[in-house]
């Protein structure tokens, strides 16, 4: 079944992701003359709105480089997640439909022959991973904020895109937890820690940084399309 697409207000345009019987909501928005597109993946308990991410999103457009928000459960999943708890948790699952999405992304004409990578935060930086690791090359660049690379668990070995990890600088548990899965990765990789940050880099200028740096590691490493 194919899916249904809506032009939407400004750049992006809002687009319906089906994978099985599940439909997810999504924003796709490519600007003119982009090097690629940015996958994300949001954090716990959070959705495609997630105020942080599009902070991000608009950033990379900016920078040229396509984005595609996308919300990870339907509407009934995330009723279930709001008493449970239990589904931003399932790695596997978020992993999954994120390679769904861009599968999906694929056979989208004006996205399908573009570089892609994935923006991960919170548990969705666990999903990204897990993701790239199965997908191998056709992931080129991953970026994870405040992220839980961890729950990756063995597919960090496997992971063969381009690897930022965002921390903050007062998240501490994090940062061991980030300290660890750095030590596992094998690709090309980096570690920066941002000062004064705590885990949702709500400090003033923390989040641009982040931006900053996540716009840089995708214009180095989501290659020029041919």
């Amino acid at each position: 079944m194919t899916s249904r697409t809506e032009k939407s207000s400004g750049a992006g345009r809002a687009v319906e992701i089906p994978i099985g019987a599940v439909r997810l909501a999504g924003e796709l928005t490519i600007p003119e003359g982009a090097v690629g597109i940015v996958l994300f993946a949001h954090g716990s308990g959070s959705s495609r709105h997630s105020p942080r991410n599009r902070f991000v999103a608009r950033f990379l457009c900016d920078a040229g480089i396509g984005t595609l928000l996308f919300d990870l459960l339907s509407l009934e999943e995330e009723a279930v997640d709001a008493r449970t708890g239990e589904l931003r948790f399932d790695i596997g699952l978020l992993a999954g439909r994120l390679g769904e999405a861009t599968r999906w992304l694929r056979r989208q004409p004006d996205a399908g022959d573009l570089p892609l990578g994935y923006f991960g935060a919170s548990t969705g930086g666990g999903a990204a991973l897990v993701a790239a690791a199965a997908l191998g090359d056709e992931v080129k660049a991953v970026v994870s904020r405040g992220g839980r690379p961890d729950l990756a668990g063995d597919a960090l070995e496997a992971v063969r895109a381009a690897t930022l990890l965002l921390v903050g600088g007062r998240d501490e548990p994090v940062i061991r937890m980030n300290q660890e899965a750095y030590a596992r990765l094998s690709c090309t990789k980096a570690l920066t820690i941002v000062p004064g940050a705590t885990h949702l880099f709500e400090e003033p200028g923390t989040l641009e940084v982040v931006a900053q740096h996540a716009a840089a590691w995708f214009r180095r490493h989501l290659p020029q399309p041919a």
